[in-house]
């Protein structure tokens, strides 16, 4: 069985994740502070309740899947397909009534993110990928006063960008990054044209589509993550550790539309001159042949 067989269930895990949710969104809902004394870090019953609904479907549609989410931990995470689920990724904007947070379902097998999903219930997109090509789901435009009804279906692409000073950035906050980490993430932020805080997910997704060109995170956990490897990756782009190791573990994140970009920042974080023109020129034909396979194999 292929992750692509696995698709029209995800969709059922996002509705039923969706069903859960909405009806907390923008609402006086309590969030509960699970840090310990650290950076807030809410949870809310949203949160809880959508990874029950989720853990749910999973054991009585595939009882030998491992599952690991954020709320409730793991459960046979040795297992050959392993379900990564964030139920709500960016709940301090979820608390705030902001629409940047996401459900994020993905999938492994033996240990490799090899589908994914971010749904995003109030805007009604589901943004998804298998690694070899990536999609947006999202209702179609209205018509009149009639509203929207239909749902309508494109193929995901990230944007060519050949440098560092063409690019925008983005990071949840610059407060979140490691102390440790702060000075190599400055690095790169003074070289891009525009940097952005607070997309969490959705930032991710902006990269797919081809919006947003470079993402900087530290701390992730594999939730935050797995779902979101398969899109960028399907859609053209690159995801790594700032080590250029597998994100699947999480850990200190590097997501790039294009891999010049990638390579730049790279070694801009692990202390390092950028590339000269020289050293990035070459690879502008490569990003342009890849491009063009990849548009091949949709097609």
């Amino acid at each position: 069985m292929t992750a692509v067989d696995f698709s029209a269930f995800v969709e059922q895990l996002a509705q039923v994740s969706g069903e859960v949710i909405l009806p907390f969104f923008r609402t006086a809902i309590r969030a509960e502070d699970k840090s310990g004394g650290g950076v807030f870090d809410p949870v809310t019953e949203a949160d809880r309740g959508a990874e029950a609904a989720m853990r749910r479907l999973i054991g009585q549609t595939f009882p030998a899947h491992g599952v690991i989410g954020e709320e409730y931990g793991r459960d046979r995470p040795e297992a050959e397909y392993v379900w990564v689920l964030d139920p709500i990724d960016g709940t301090k904007s979820f608390v705030s009534g902001l629409p940047t947070w996401g459900t994020l379902i993905g999938l492994m097998r033996h240990g490799k993110p090899v589908y994914g999903m971010m749904a995003q219930p109030f805007t009604r997109e589901r943004f998804s990928g298998d690694g070899q090509g990536a999609r947006l789901r999202a209702l179609g435009p209205s018509h009149g006063d009639k509203p929207p009804s239909e749902w309508a279906t494109r193929s995901l692409h990230t944007r060519a960008c050949a440098s560092l000073a063409e690019t925008t950035l983005s990071t949840t906050s610059p407060l979140l990054i490691g102390e440790a980490d702060q000075a190599a993430y400055a690095r790169v932020e003074r070289k891009a044209r525009l940097a952005l805080y607070g997309g969490d997910c959705y930032a991710y997704c902006a990269l797919a589509a081809g919006f947003i060109d470079l993402v900087i995170e530290t701390n992730l956990k594999p939730h935050d993550i797995v779902a979101l490897a398969p899109i960028i990756e399907g859609a053209g782009g690159v995801v790594t550790t700032w080590d250029g190791e597998d994100a699947a573990k999480g850990g200190r994140i590097l997501a790039a539309g294009d891999r010049r970009v990638h390579d730049e920042a790279r070694r801009l974080l692990l202390g390092g001159s950028p590339p000269t023109t020289q050293e990035i020129q070459p690879n502008r034909e490569l990003h342009s042949n890849k491009s063009q396979q990849n548009e091949h194999k949709r097609q």
